[in-house]
Order: structure tokens, then sequence, then C-alpha cells
């Protein structure tokens, strides 16, 4: 039974809760909803895939993978705590929510890195491309990356931090202060090399792009068309979109913290705490929706794992497949 007490708190079973805190775990719980689900299609829809598959979706299927785990087991973690307002589920269940967040965090700039690099590659080599870049090498690739974070983001989780809980945001994280020397190198390593390949990446293929629309004369003539032909793959258009939407979605937050770094000053302010964080959890979600935009081959692919679950007969299911293929 529900009594409202006041405009600012209700009572749920003789537990008094603020409006505030319910209005903010009913948003990390629809966080945690559509992270999942929005990821779980995405997969399937793939998964289901018969059709030829670019070796850049298997980087693109990394990323899903790195949400999906973060919608199901560090998100939902946070729904009873933003209603109560404390950490209820002991100390080791902290310490592996924070390194599984930073963990992911890490795996997601990797990955990042490694699709710019294939798309450079795809620029750079048009003629030479899908003998460069194969499946085998990027799944080896992808494998390197998950093992490489975990094994990168594990020494606080052997007990060399205490883990803390962020009750403005309402979410587990490891003390990286009193490991001031690690923090760096760890930034470093994943900062380093990603942020230096994505921006010369991109700036190059994006160089090209300019050269190829101002008309300027390519002497090879078959390289020439092999990379107009390149340059016309959306996926170039997308894999930036996705990387500049992950970039916005967490320069708030990193802004303000190396802001707190550099004056010593803490803004407690916890509605901005709390927006700055959850914002950049969101764009867990926000990836299908551009991927939803700009690839034309996952709207393929979902079509076809919705007919997959509403046709009922194999037959009338391929048809509609070449339907969609002839379109």
């Amino acid at each position: 039974m529900v009594n409202i007490q006041s405009i600012q708190t209700i009572q749920i079973n003789g537990t008094e809760i603020r409006l505030e805190s319910l209005a903010q775990a009913s948003l990390i719980l629809i966080a945690a909803i559509t992270i999942v689900f929005s990821n779980i299609i995405y997969l399937a829809s793939y998964l289901n895939y018969k059709g030829p598959m670019e070796v850049i979706n298997y980087y693109y299927l990394s990323l899903s993978v790195a949400d999906l785990i973060c919608g199901m087991f560090v998100v939902p973690l946070s729904v009873y705590p933003a209603l109560i307002g404390e950490w209820v589920y002991g100390d080791y269940v902290c310490r592996m929510m924070g390194f599984l967040a930073v963990t992911l965090w890490s795996i997601q700039i990797y990955t990042f890195m490694w699709i710019s690099v294939d798309r450079y590659l795809a620029v750079r080599k048009p003629l030479r491309y899908e003998t460069v870049q194969t499946k085998t090498r990027c799944q080896c690739w992808m494998a390197f990356t998950w093992i490489s974070a975990g094994m990168l983001c594990c020494p606080p989780l052997l007990g060399y931090s205490t883990p803390l809980f962020d009750e403005q945001a309402y979410i587990c994280q490891l003390d990286w202060g009193n490991m001031a020397a690690y923090s760096v190198t760890l930034t470093i390593l994943v900062f380093g090399p990603s942020f230096i390949s994505i921006v010369y990446n991109y700036t190059y293929i994006f160089s090209m792009v300019r050269k190829i629309r101002s008309g300027e004369q390519i002497h090879d003539k078959e390289y020439a068309t092999a990379l107009a032909e390149t340059l016309s793959n959306p996926n170039h258009l997308l894999s930036f979109v996705l990387v500049f939407m992950f970039a916005i979605s967490w320069s708030p937050f990193i802004s303000v913290r190396i802001y707190e770094l550099m004056t010593g000053v803490h803004i407690g302010n916890s509605f901005l705490q709390f927006g700055l964080v959850w914002f950049g959890i969101f764009n867990s979600f926000w990836k299908i929706i551009v991927m939803m935009m700009f690839s034309p081959n996952f709207r393929l692919a979902l079509k076809i794992f919705c007919l997959t679950i509403c046709c009922k007969t194999r037959g009338r299911l391929q048809a509609e497949m070449v339907g969609l293929d002839d379109d």
C-alpha cells in the first residue's frame, strides 16, 4: 500500500522513499531494460542473418556484447541502491561492478580504435583490403582486446584498491586515487594509442573523401575505381558516428572529473553528477539507433529477423528475403 506523506517523500511498505530517488531508480531501470533489449535484438538479428557479412560487423558485435554485459550485470545493481541511497550488496560485489565497468569501457575504446584501423585499411588499400582484413584476423584482434583489457584493469580487483559507492550516481567504482601511478599508466595505455589512431585514421579517410569529391586526378585508374567504390560504403560514416556519439556521451563526465582533479574542488550537485554518469551509460542504447539510421545491412538483418519470428514457413521467409535483397 502506498501512502503519500508529503510532496517530496512517499512510503512503500513502511519504507520512506524520496520522490527524487524513485525517479532516479526508475530511470536506471529503464536504462537497464532498453540496453539489454536493444542489444539482444542487435545480436539476434546478425546471428540469424545468413547472408554475406562484412568483417567490420564483428567489431560491431563486440561492442554490442560489451553493452549487453553492462546492461545485464552493471546497470541493474544500481536500481535498489538508488531507492534507499546506500549500497547493500557487499564490498566484493561492489569491487566486481567497478572492475567490470572500467573493463567494458576500455574494451569499447580499444574496439573503436580497431574499427578506425579497419576503415583506414579499406581506404588505404582498397584492392587488398579483403586479404588484409580477414574474419579470422578480426576475431583474433577482438579476443586479444577482451583479454588485454581484463588484464590491464584487474590489479584493483586483486585487493590493491578499495571499492567506493558513489552516493550521487549510485554506481560502484574503484578507488584509483591510492594507485596514482597505476591509474596514470592505465589511462595512457587505453587512451594514448586509441586517440592517436582514431584521429589519424579518420583524418586520412576524410581527406581522401575530399580528394575524390574535388575531382583530383588519380593516375592509377584501377585504384581510383576501387577507392571510389570503397568510399561509398556506409560503414565509414557509420563507424565515425559511433565514435562521435561515444565521445559526446562521455566527454561531459570526463571534463568534470578532470576539472575536479586539477582544481581539487568537488562539484556537489547531485543532479549533475547523476546526469553525467548515466548520460554516458545510455550510450550503450544509442548505438542501435545509429545502426538503424546509417546501416542498410543491419536494417536488412533486422527485417529478416522479424520475418523469422513472424513467418511460419521457411519457404515464405526465403521469398521475403529475396524480395528484401532485390530492394
